[in-house]
């Protein structure tokens, strides 16, 4: 028993000290490539076994043949074994590179482009998360130059509704002021019809801009679908008579739901607003709710002949008028934008398809769980 401790002393003190350089040259060579890491590590494997063996045979004082024996043997495994870890390192070092390459061409490009060579799994699923990050970045700046596309669309939008009234009531006043006006009670309803035009637009805007800052009060209570639907239609009759466009309501579920009332009111009156200027005289308009699941669908269905597909997903757009066709006379296409941002700070969702004659938007609420 004393004989194997005294073995293994002496192997830990040769293996040790072999150790010791060992680690003394991997913190000298710690940012150099990893192929010279591996190396020193696969020498110092082979130099601990050999210095054990050594120290071993030393103090069990071998003949000088089985010393040359084992160091031999010793040798040719480490000979083995450095061509081994050489050959691992190149190959891991040539994919590190490859993956450098390529992310350098993803940061300059944008696009990442995964190496072809066969990496470890390591490198692989790095390789991986790249090429997903590289997904999400592209559709991300998708969206931005989408978004800028919309703002500048808007802010043309805007400069052109503001300046032609503004216009109109420079015109009117001046004519009242020289006294030159026919009719100065006509001038004076233009006038105000005017102002109600610019006041509604600026409303809009202001709207628009507390839902994009994330600052909407909500003040949600619980109220039925069928409650919600009745008062939009009743606020848009006036204008849908205007028009010549029948309104009808299809099945309503009396479905209860946490909302504000006030704002989901005024999302389902730009949708039939947005309906109605959309449809030709004697057309219908019509509007239904159904309860799928734990939630509850509306929906308002028009007659405007469709929307080209390319545009269906840019409807909710800030700024978004469609074509000129349907365009209408009046506001700066801030409407579905504004039913888009409600509605999804009702944790809800907005949608729009073509059906048969029109297209129907659909809006998506969660049933409310609150006991009535």
């Amino acid at each position: 028993m004393r004989d194997v401790l005294l073995i293994a002393l002496y192997a830990f003190l040769g293996a040790a000290g072999v150790g010791l350089l060992g680690a003394a040259a991997l913190r000298v060579l710690r940012r150099r490539s990893l192929a010279a890491s591996l190396a020193v590590l696969a020498a110092v494997a082979v130099g601990a076994m050999l210095a054990g063996t050594l120290a071993v045979a030393w103090a069990m004082f071998l003949s000088s043949h089985d010393l040359s024996v084992v160091t031999t043997v010793v040798a040719m495994a480490a000979a083995v074994s450095l061509v081994t870890a050489l050959l691992l390192g190149r190959q891991i070092v040539a994919g590190c590179r490859d993956l450098a390459v390529a992310a350098h061409g993803f940061g300059e490009g944008g696009t990442f482009a995964a190496p072809t060579r066969p990496v470890p799994a390591e490198l692989a699923a790095l390789s991986q998360e790249l090429a997903a990050t590289s997904e999400r970045l592209a559709a991300s700046r998708e969206r931005e130059r989408a978004l800028e596309a919309s703002r500048r669309e808007l802010v043309a939008w805007i400069s052109h509704d503001l300046r032609t009234p503004l216009a109109g009531l420079r015109a009117m006043s001046e004519a009242l002021e020289d006294g030159v006006a026919d009719d100065p009670d006509r001038y004076h309803r233009q006038i105000r019809t005017e102002i109600e035009r610019l006041n509604g637009m600026v409303g809009d805007l202001f709207e628009l801009s507390r839902v994009h800052a994330g600052t909407l009060p909500l003040s949600r209570s619980r109220v039925s679908v069928y409650d919600l639907v009745g008062d939009a239609l009743a606020g848009a009759a006036p204008l849908a008579r205007e028009h010549g466009v029948r309104l009808a309501d299809g099945p309503l579920d009396a479905a209860p739901v946490e909302v504000d009332a006030v704002e989901m009111t005024r999302v389902l009156a730009n949708l039939l607003v947005n309906a109605i200027r959309h449809t030709p005289a004697d057309g219908t308009v019509a509007v239904a709710a159904e309860r799928r699941a734990d939630t509850v669908v509306l929906s308002v269905t028009d007659a405007c002949g469709g929307i080209p597909d390319e545009d269906l997903t840019r409807v909710f757009d800030t700024g978004w008028r469609g074509s000129r066709a349907r365009t209408p006379p009046a506001g700066a296409g801030l409407g579905l934008a504004i039913v888009r941002g409600i509605v999804e700070a009702h944790a809800g969702r907005a949608d729009v398809r073509n059906v048969a004659g029109g297209c129907r938007f659909e809006v998506t609420l969660p049933l409310s769980t609150a006991r009535p």
